[in-house]
């Protein structure tokens, strides 16, 4: 079994980005690609980061040897004004090339309306730099996400759709990270001349 970390990047105690990594995580347990001990989720609305810098760092150690010990990551970020959420740009401060680099990782946009595309986009563009994290070139964006992936069965087409589209893009993302174990293991990551991304 594949060990997978869900990082459900809204501030908010009770979110949707929540609720979306819950499903999630439950969808890759039901398809085999991680164990209920295999698969956690670092909630930043329940347990959330010290704006960087801070003395104290809260449960950042905890979720460091969550980090270390995955095969892969997936990343939920809310859209807010049209922008990633400042809780999930302040946890890609936080990582380094140490839990991260060269493990492969979904993005999951969520939105309330019709967006989501632009936390994709953000993150992107500079959230791999420093850690090294490897997006997949596909991505999830969940709109309408009050009325989708909700514990009952699927309730319209949009719902049926993007609970599709999840478990073909769970299904690469497994693919993905067994397919960098050996890249990982070859790579030193401790040259301090290179300590920083381009």
């Amino acid at each position: 079994m594949l060990n997978i970390v869900l990082i459900a990047g809204s501030s908010r105690a009770n979110s949707q980005s929540g609720k979306v990594a819950r499903f999630i995580r439950q969808r890759l347990i039901d398809l085999d690609k991680a164990s209920p001990s295999s698969c956690n989720i670092i909630d930043l609305g329940q347990g959330p980061l010290p704006l960087w810098p801070a003395e104290d760092t809260g449960p950042w150690t905890d979720y460091q040897q969550l980090l270390r010990d995955a095969d892969a990551v997936v990343v939920i970020a809310p859209e807010w004004n049209g922008m990633a959420c400042p809780a999930i740009k302040n946890f890609f401060i936080y990582a380094s090339k140490a839990e991260l680099a060269h493990k492969p990782g979904l993005l999951v946009g969520v939105s309330s309306g019709i967006g989501g595309g632009y936390p994709i986009s953000e993150l992107r563009a500079s959230s791999y730099k420093n850690c090294r994290l490897c997006y997949l070139p596909e991505h999830l964006i969940v709109r309408g996400v009050e009325k989708v992936l909700n514990e009952t069965d699927p309730v319209s087409e949009d719902d049926q759709r993007i609970r599709a589209r999840m478990d073909y893009d769970l299904d690469i993302l497994a693919r993905y990270a067994e397919a960098l174990k050996p890249v990982r293991a070859a790579i030193d990551i401790s040259l301090p001349a290179f300590a920083n991304g381009m």
